[in-house]
């Protein structure tokens, strides 16, 4: 038990630490991303934080296992180099044991990566998803910037010079539209107003905005004249309902729906869910003999060689995902071969390794 408490400390604190960084670097360039969204005004910053935390299940059940990987390589790679798998093993600990320790705490990381890939993903991504489906459908007060000109497609810009206590009115609003008269011709419409609302026509479901005390301009490109309006009450559609894209996408479906699915795209996703918390138990076996290296060597001496291997593989479990979505592979055959191959590499080398001596 102390040997086993030993080397598992030493390889979950290792990996904790490779998960840290490779989770700052992930997390921060996805907020960057969003960040700059949000600086355009096309999403409002108060939602950042929400995003973030659900996307956090989709980085960690990619993160976990490269970073065991890494924690048994680098961990066990220190051991070698201060001789103590030497020690270990000329009182006995045979290579086998240390796979048997390594293996427990392999569990502990293939449960969480469960835990997320098979419901904390899917419901993250479907939570985003949504979140940001309404914000794209809606010109949502939250993203305007008072006193800034702010681009929201199809040719309207819009401008309002301040904004309530209570975030529901906006002052001295000012919107240009580029438009087209029935009959095709091009025309510019420009509108302001003393204030506007946000309101939903409940029979049809379009959003609009209400805008009152104002004037409206329509100014055709070439001529020297412009028609007026001065209205109290003006509603500017925003969107029209049904404009949604759909969210039944097998990402965001829940694995009880993808195991009654039986079409590719759901046979694909079913596959990668189940498949990555199978990869921390092989990458566990490619990563015992892939630790052992020579004391002049150094503990960083296979780290290259084990990251092409990681990269490998995960490249053909996306791959394989893509052409079982498409169709071109069937999913009887799917992403199993490509974790069976792996499997058989990392026994072949474990073979080898205990051959040559675990101690070096």
């Amino acid at each position: 038990m102390i040997i086993f408490r030993y080397l598992a400390r030493e390889i979950l604190l290792t990996m904790a630490a490779v998960a840290g960084v490779l989770l700052l670097v992930i997390m921060g360039s996805r907020f960057i991303r969003y960040f700059s969204d949000a600086a355009e005004g096309e999403i409002p910053a108060s939602i950042l934080g929400t995003l973030m935390l659900f996307h956090l299940p989709g980085f960690m059940e990619l993160i976990l296992p490269l970073a065991f990987f890494l924690g048994i390589l680098l961990a066990y790679g220190q051991l070698y180099l201060n001789s103590e798998i030497t020690v270990l093993v000329a009182c006995g600990t045979s290579p086998n044991r240390l796979l048997q320790v390594s293996l427990v705490p392999a569990a502990v990381v293939a449960v969480l990566v469960a835990l997320c890939s098979l419901w904390l993903t899917p419901a993250g991504a479907l939570h985003n998803a949504v979140m940001l489906e309404e914000q794209r459908s809606q010109l949502d007060f939250s993203a305007l910037a008072p006193g800034r000109f702010q681009d929201f497609g199809s040719g309207r810009t819009a401008y309002m010079a301040a904004m309530s206590d209570d975030q529901s009115l906006m002052q001295k609003v000012f919107i240009s539209e580029r438009q087209r008269r029935s009959d095709g011709t091009p025309e510019s419409v420009v509108t302001r107003a003393e204030a506007g609302y946000q309101t939903v026509d409940p029979e049809t479901g379009s959003r609009f905005l209400v805008l009152a005390d104002g004037e409206r301009y329509s100014v055709d490109p070439g001529r020297h004249q412009a028609e007026r309006l001065t209205f109290e009450t003006y509603a500017v559609r925003l969107s029209q309902a049904g404009e949604s894209r759909e969210l039944d996408s097998p990402e965001y479906a829940t694995t009880g729906a993808l195991l009654r699915d039986e079409s590719p795209r759901a046979q694909a996703q079913l596959q990668w869910r189940l498949g990555l918390p199978l990869m921390v138990f092989i990458l566990t076996l490619l990563a015992m003999p892939l630790s052992r290296v020579n004391p002049r060597q150094g503990r960083f001496a296979k780290l290259l060689p084990a990251i092409f291997l990681h990269v490998a593989y995960l490249s053909l479990l996306l791959a394989a995902l893509d052409a079982i979505g498409r169709g071109s592979l069937p999913a009887v055959i799917g992403m199993w071969p490509i974790h069976a191959g792996f499997l058989a590499l990392g026994l072949v080398m474990m073979v080898r390794a205990q051959r040559k001596g675990m101690s070096g």
